[in-house]
């Protein structure tokens, strides 16, 4: 980490140690023809109050009258089966750095319905992540409800968790198959079987292993090994990406070798659904001194990164997301700090002063 950006940083955490006391603006923008609904997090001067959603209690302003910010917008992408809401502290860690946020539910694959999780889903998240910045624009114009937050949309930052992880590589120039994902699940689906077949059934050391192992190796040949076509997407709005914990077995790991826009990655060590070795440092390998390593959490789980933390998942979800033992949750701020800097430095954006 370079001297100017650690003072970056420094100064960063500084002003939203300040921010924070500022309230965290909460919209839903309804879903356009075909679309999903978008979760729209803003700087506002209103007073914030406590607002519920499912089991997650939240501080914001809900519909309130937006306000200053930086004018730069940050796309979240959410994992598989996910919503925008365990992502809400990285957000309002954004928007303490003057941020707007835009968090679309991704169709087929959130918490309502997760029927198209995985290359199906996976193919359109990009999209949805360009749909995302056209819903915002066309109420940030002039004249529109977000237009006091002067945003310029033509340097945009995405963020991405897990298969919003793929979906962020994507934009940052990664090319993948659905080919390319069943060719390494016929090769490592022992060693990755969460990845490989996600919440559907699991191994368990017992006789029934091999049948599970050949069971999964034939259904995902059926749907997907005839699928050679490479999935790419081109969004020239985005200009910075940070993957954490990102699906990337079915990248071709040469298109990461030069991402298009700086590229950063939050890694966790303890990994149980992602196995680090075949997804996120399997990206660093590629991209070299090319990417960033933001955060390495060598005791986190796949879900650590998540604040707030789910808690009405499954039986078998829970022990793929849960925090490992010695995972420190009071590190999350520090690691929401230099994602904040990392897009302030890389979006152009200006720290919003001190009071």
């Amino acid at each position: 980490m370079t001297r100017r950006y650690t003072l970056l940083l420094l100064a960063l955490a500084a002003t939203m140690a300040t921010a924070a006391k500022a309230a965290t603006g909460l919209a839903v923008l309804p879903a356009a023809a075909g679309g999903a609904p978008i979760t729209l997090l803003y700087p506002t001067q209103a007073t914030p109050s406590t607002v519920q959603r499912g089991p997650f209690t939240l501080q914001a302003a809900p519909d309130a009258a937006p306000a200053g910010g930086n004018g730069r917008l940050v796309v979240v992408s959410h994992g598989s089966g996910g919503s925008p809401w365990p992502h809400f502290d990285l957000g309002q860690a954004l928007v303490a750095a003057g941020f707007t946020v835009a968090m679309p539910r991704h169709a087929g694959d959130n918490f309502q319905d997760a029927s198209d999780a995985g290359p199906v889903s996976w193919t359109r998240r990009p999209q949805e992540v360009s749909q995302a910045i056209d819903a915002v624009a066309a109420l940030a114009a002039p004249g529109g409800r977000f237009a006091p937050l002067r945003l310029d949309l033509q340097r945009v930052g995405a963020y991405g968790m897990s298969a919003g992880g793929i979906t962020v590589l994507t934009l940052a120039g990664a090319r993948w198959s659905p080919a390319e994902f069943v060719r390494h699940c016929e090769a490592h689906i022992a060693e990755d079987f969460p990845a490989c077949v996600g919440l559907a059934t699991e191994l368990t050391g017992g006789a029934l292993d091999g049948a599970r192992i050949a069971m999964a190796r034939s259904v995902l040949r059926t749907r997907f090994g005839g699928d050679t076509a490479w999935r790419s997407w081109d969004e020239p709005r985005i200009a910075a990406v940070v993957a954490s914990v990102p699906v990337a077995a079915p990248i071709d790991m040469a298109s990461l070798a030069r991402p298009r826009v700086p590229l950063a990655l939050v890694r966790a060590g303890q990994d149980a659904w992602l196995a680090p070795r075949w997804h996120s440092d399997a990206v660093l390998a590629a991209c070299g001194a090319h990417c960033t390593l933001l955060a390495d959490l060598p005791q986190a789980g796949h879900g650590s990164v998540l604040s707030p933390m789910v808690t009405d998942a499954s039986e078998r979800e829970a022990r793929l997301i849960r925090d490992p033992p010695g995972f420190d949750r009071g590190t999350l701020p520090q690691v929401y700090a230099r994602i904040a800097a990392f897009f302030v430095k890389n979006l152009g954006a200006t720290p919003i002063p001190t009071p």
